[in-house]
């Protein structure tokens, strides 16, 4: 479903280059969780970015059913992250200004587009609202941001993450921000959510209680994939 094939990212770094990715090469199947572990600075964060098509590798390739990264000018990345990839970060990344409502609808928004999003709204907001409500938020739905915990929030983001219908729901760290009670419960969540709809994650994380959620863990170290240690 997803190939990446020998990535190597490299950032500009006084007079030189650094090296966060050495040749990453792996595939993950449709349905499957997988867990990208690592200590810090292994070049998690970066290998999540280039999976989903958030930024281009200085090498190699990532693939995405039929394709490819270097094949897409970035109007065709935006429209294939749109329809086939959600995404949850560790700091929510919420609009203040807007409900939680209105954040889980942005993704469905930026998909239909203003004008024909006053024929798409009603059954978006059909679609988030459940969501919402699936989630335990349906008495939170009209609470901005700074009304809502640090849980609430994430599953806000969540919620944004899966409005589209994705097939992929990729999670940067996603309980990196919370307490251990919370974190518990959205580790909880993420599993039963893949479970039920049986949509693939990829989860960066450091913590090992996160990762045993995962049937496959991938551990990078130093830019490169330990295989003995996966």
């Amino acid at each position: 479903m997803l190939c990446a094939e020998n990535l190597v990212k490299e950032y500009p770094s006084g007079s030189g280059r650094l090296r966060v990715l050495k040749g990453v090469s792996l595939e993950i199947r449709e349905g499957e969780i997988v867990a990208i572990v690592g200590p810090s600075g292994a070049g998690k964060s970066t290998l999540l970015h280039l999976l989903g098509f958030l930024d281009r590798p200085t090498s190699g390739d990532v693939r995405f059913r039929d394709e490819a990264l270097s094949s897409l000018d970035p109007g065709g990345q935006a429209r294939l992250r749109n329809r086939s990839f959600g995404f949850l970060f560790q700091m929510y990344h919420l609009q203040p200004e807007l409900t939680a409502l209105e954040n889980a609808l942005m993704p469905l928004l930026i998909r239909h587009g203003v004008l024909s999003w006053a024929t798409a709204r009603r059954q978006a907001r059909r679609r988030v609202r459940e969501l919402l409500e699936t989630l335990g938020l349906g008495e939170r739905l009209e609470h901005r941001p700074h009304q809502l915990s640090g849980g609430e929030r994430q599953r806000v983001a969540l919620a944004r993450a899966l409005a589209g219908d994705p097939d992929v729901v990729f999670c940067d760290e996603p309980t990196g921000n919370l307490d251990a009670a919370t974190s518990r419960e959205i580790q909880i969540l993420l599993r039963d959510l893949s479970q039920r709809t049986r949509k693939t994650f990829v989860i960066v994380t450091h913590d090992e209680r996160v990762a045993a959620i995962a049937a496959r863990r991938l551990r990078l170290v130093d830019g490169l994939l330990d295989s003995a240690k996966a």
